[in-house]
């Protein structure tokens, strides 16, 4: 029970330094810019991090999986430039809005409608309020924009 409360947090971290990193640059003219830099970056990371750990058995696997590594890598793409516009535009209290319809699109999407992962009725509550919080989160900004 505590290790996926661990992972989580490790991703909202690093998620946070995302967001910080977006927030604190000075908007470019190529909004590619800011997300190329940060993704060599990450790549920097990983390739030590690949390296670390590699097996017999990576080249095999990046072969056999490349076709979902690429849907993967559409996936960073949106997300990245989803991001950028969304924060150097709105700013980064918008995660919320954000968080809240990936509940909907990778939990109910990808999770159960996909993978036909458990869905019960605790889970239907948190949908519901997750709708709820979108719209409650869209009014906010309206009144507060108006």
């Amino acid at each position: 029970m505590l290790k996926p409360l661990l992972f989580a947090s490790l991703a909202a971290i690093g998620n946070a330094l995302f967001v910080y990193g977006q927030r604190g640059v000075a908007p470019p003219a190529n909004p590619f810019l800011f997300i190329f830099g940060a993704v060599l970056a990450c790549l920097a990371l990983l390739v030590v991090a690949s390296l670390v750990y590699r097996t017999a058995g990576d080249a095999a696997y990046l072969r056999d999986n490349a076709g979902m590594i690429a849907i993967s890598g559409l996936g960073f793409f949106l997300t990245f430039v989803g991001f950028f516009l969304l924060y150097n535009n709105y700013g980064a209290s918008q995660y919320a809005l954000y968080a809240v319809i990936s509940i909907l699109t990778t939990s109910l999407g990808v999770g159960v409608l996909i993978y036909r992962e458990d869905f019960n009725i605790y889970k239907v509550g948190a949908l519901v309020l997750a709708i709820a919080a979108i719209a409650l989160f869209t009014y906010g900004n309206a009144k507060a924009g108006g």
